[in-house]
């Protein structure tokens, strides 16, 4: 009798200690969720990642081999010209619009009320 209940409580001592691991240890659930959601994650960026590798081999291809685009894309990105042409810059930021004097502005408010 006593030796089944020594039997029966180490179990249970020992079903708790596994239950405890499934969920909380570092190789339990919590833990798989967790690396899985990464896994995701980085399948996602390793994609992503791939689709910019094949478009800038593409790219490489043509410039070696297409000299069209080779001028194309220097023309565009160092502002190269072909003789005779004129290249005009313009800024990216439009310049403030300037404010009206005052005076002029009191002037004609004051004509408006006359």
């Amino acid at each position: 009798m006593i030796w089944r209940r020594f039997l029966l409580t180490a179990l249970i001592f020992f079903n708790v200690f596994l239950l405890y691991n499934l969920i909380w240890s570092d190789n339990g659930i919590f833990a798989y969720l967790e690396l899985k959601s990464r896994h995701e994650q980085l399948k996602q960026r390793l994609e992503s990642v791939n689709d910019r590798s094949l478009d800038l081999s593409q790219e490489i291809r043509w410039l070696k081999t297409d000299q069209a685009f080779t001028e194309k894309m220097a023309r565009a990105q160092m502002n190269y010209l072909k003789e005779n042409e004129i290249l005009y810059q313009f800024p990216k930021d439009p310049p403030a619009a300037k404010e009206p004097d005052r005076d002029k502005e009191g002037k004609r408010a004051d004509a408006q009320q006359n």
